[in-house]
């Protein structure tokens, strides 16, 4: 089996790849502060979860946005399998041509997550990844990656909203039924919840007019599921959605 591997900054997603297909995943808190002997066990006790050991993983395949946890996988994963890591970044082939000022700039997760979009519903098409930050990526009909925008995620608003604002106390991040709230905790779920769904909306809807008409939109990330159903624009939701285009590029360097 392969070992799939997405760190995030808030979350990371593990998955087991078997035939280049998603068997088993697991989301957990991203900590930067772990070594690699931690991530090891950490791991093998997810791993023993399902029967397994770190003995089933023949490989690690990484994408990892948290530098300092880059090193440490890539350590882990050699020392687990006694196999380097195959880490996404400058000399991994994708398949996806990068059209960005700068490549090196983008995310190692967009870029993925662009590759399972493609792969599965063609070009145009456009990914929002719900995360720390709420990412919208485009991907033309010829299968390159052009660009996006990047906008704080609902959990990052709501925190700084939380600690600037003395009187507001945190509330659930659960959309309420109208807009206009009656009471503070529905304004406040208003403001975070469907301001965030009015945000994506209104880009997707200015991408589509710089693309020169509307294409496919599908969301990811930890509060995919919760999000995408207060938008207007997305058609799909797939919460492991880079989990798949780590299988994909996978399958395109072995």
């Amino acid at each position: 089996m392969i070992l799939a591997v997405d760190v995030g900054n808030t979350q990371t997603a593990l998955g087991l790849l078997q035939a280049g297909q998603l068997d088993g995943h697991w989301r957990v808190a991203t900590d930067a502060t772990l070594t690699a002997d931690e991530l090891r066990v950490k791991i093998g006790g997810l791993l023993a979860l399902d029967g397994l050991s770190w003995g089933s993983v023949a490989r690690v395949v990484l994408s990892s946005v948290v530098p300092t946890l880059t090193t440490q996988y890539e350590e882990m994963a050699l020392r687990a399998t006694g196999v380097a890591a195959m880490v996404v970044g400058p000399g991994l082939k994708t398949g996806m041509p990068i059209r960005y000022d700068n490549p090196h700039e983008v995310g190692a997760d967009r870029i993925v997550n662009g590759v399972a979009a493609f792969e599965a519903y063609g070009g145009p098409v456009i990914v929002v990844d719900f995360g720390t930050a709420t990412t919208l990526d485009v991907i033309d009909a010829g299968g390159a990656y052009l660009g996006g925008a990047i906008a704080p995620g609902v959990e990052t608003s709501a925190e700084a909203l939380f600690s600037r604002a003395a009187r507001l106390a945190k509330v659930e991040l659960e959309a309420p039924a109208k807009v206009i709230g009656t009471n503070t905790r529905e304004s406040v779920q208003a403001g975070l919840m469907l301001g965030e769904a009015a945000m994506v909306d209104g880009l997707v809807r200015r991408a589509w007019i710089e693309l020169g008409g509307e294409c496919t939109v599908v969301a990811t990330g930890g509060l995919a599921e919760r999000m995408a159903p207060l938008c207007e624009t997305i058609a799909h939701v797939q919460p492991d959605l880079t989990l798949t285009g780590l299988a994909i590029i996978y399958g395109r360097n072995t």
